[in-house]
């Protein structure tokens, strides 16, 4: 199966879809089969030590309860925009 590449000009089209605008029909639904068989793979973690500017982590931490979770969404979020 060829993997489609879609580029940011695609995928703004999706941004403004609504969801009434898919079409579920060809999507098979998942029953209890699918679930008893499903297996759960979270991505690998990897603790570090990194020294960050206090007012930084002080305002990440402002944010509530998983603040370490959107700084790594943040830090993927800047990794991939600037990927070659």
């Amino acid at each position: 199966m060829k993997k489609t590449v879609l580029g940011k000009t695609n995928l703004k089209k999706f941004d403004n879809m609504k969801d009434s605008d898919i079409n579920f029909d060809d999507i098979p639904e998942l029953d209890d089969t699918f679930f008893k068989n499903a297996l759960l793979k979270l991505p690998e973690k990897q603790s570090v030590t990194i020294r960050l500017d206090t007012d930084v982590v002080d305002w990440f931490r402002q944010q509530g309860k998983g603040y370490q979770t959107r700084i790594n969404k943040l830090l993927r979020s800047y990794m991939e925009t600037h990927a070659k």
